[in-house]
């Protein structure tokens, strides 16, 4: 089973994030906003300061093969020319949306058979999801279904004449590497700003029961459950901060096309229940659907600002979060500590 009822009714009691009142007073969050804008912009000023370095290897491959995906693009912008919306929407609706199904298909694999018993091994609640409830899984699809067509499909066709209005997004040259390492950086920060702060505004009580309940229904998330949400919640926490960085920076279709997947294939890991080996880690994510109050952002950097994550970093979830690189699952590496009693 799935679903957790224990939060119904008045269980905005604990959905409420646990750094009181101190941490909600305005004084509280601006000079926490204030901390997080200083380390994000010394972050973003040390990045450009070692690019050189950090990327030389990169930007050798890129080199390399430049001409390749340069060669690429050209047949390809050609075949559309003079239909250019028809390529944007193909690389920012057909393309990702093909990335989210396939990966999530493999996952609904494991997740409604239990098997292959190499991969569930690695899940990270145990008794939880073994397999998924169908008749849950059935209601989860339609909704995701529903925000892809019926929320993100509109929303990008907003981006797209936005983009048009201030260039060309479908232009003949592909991006520099540099500019877009740039780029996906600028879009990384702006995503965790936008959704921590949105994700934490729906954990309010005033809206929490209205929209953003219906995604915690799952405290034990799996993979398509990612886009599970109120259609007005997929619309500000989910869609907006993953859309508006490329439109504020007139962004190539490569660059978006590319960000768009890379944004769905995270928030899939973030909520896929299993932590793989070489995949980033899950668990942070995890925590949040499994206690509600801690862990609200992409990245953690906000969270760690506003302390939003002090009850996480005193957990074994908080010891297994990090990047597996052997084959034995962290549950077993870094076991539960034993039940009072045990």
């Amino acid at each position: 089973m799935t679903v957790d009822t224990r939060n119904s009714g008045d269980d905005m009691n604990e959905a409420v994030p646990a750094g009181s009142s101190k941490q909600e007073s305005p004084g509280g969050l601006w000079d926490s906003v204030k901390k997080a804008a200083f380390v994000i912009g010394s972050g973003v000023v040390l990045l450009a300061a070692f690019s050189n370095s950090l990327t030389w290897h990169l930007q050798r491959f890129w080199g390399a093969s430049g001409d390749f995906w340069q060669n690429l693009w050209t047949k390809l912008y050609l075949m559309f020319e003079g239909h250019h919306a028809a390529l944007f929407f193909l690389g920012t609706m057909l393309v990702p949306a093909l990335t989210f199904g396939v990966s999530n298909a493999l996952l609904l694999l494991v997740d409604t058979t239990g098997k292959p018993a190499f991969i569930t091994r690695y899940r990270i609640q145990v008794d939880k999801n073994n397999p998924v409830d169908l008749d849950k899984l059935r209601h989860v699809l339609k909704t995701v279904l529903f925000n892809h067509v019926c929320i993100s499909g509109p929303m990008v066709v907003v981006a797209y004449y936005l983009m048009t209005w201030r260039g060309n997004p479908c232009g003949p040259e592909l991006p520099t590497f540099h500019w877009g390492l740039i780029e996906l950086t600028f879009f990384s920060i702006l995503e965790e700003i936008m959704f921590y702060y949105s994700h934490r505004l729906f954990h309010h009580p005033s809206f929490y029961k209205h929209f953003h309940k219906q995604h915690h229904e799952w405290t034990a998330p799996i993979g398509v459950v990612s886009t599970y949400a109120h259609p007005l919640e997929h619309m500000i926490a989910n869609i907006l901060p993953v859309a508006l960085g490329p439109v504020i920076l007139g962004s190539h279709l490569a660059t978006t096309s590319l960000w768009y997947c890379l944004a769905l294939i995270s928030t899939t890991i973030s909520h896929c229940g299993y932590h793989l080996p070489f995949l980033p880690s899950p668990e942070f994510h995890d925590f949040h659907h499994l206690r509600f109050n801690q862990c609200y952002g992409v990245l953690g950097v906000l969270d760690r600002l506003h302390g939003t994550d002090s009850k996480f970093r005193q957990t074994k979830q908080y010891e297994r979060h990090i990047l597996l690189t052997s084959l034995t699952p962290l549950t077993q590496s870094i076991p539960d500590s034993p039940k009072k009693g045990q």
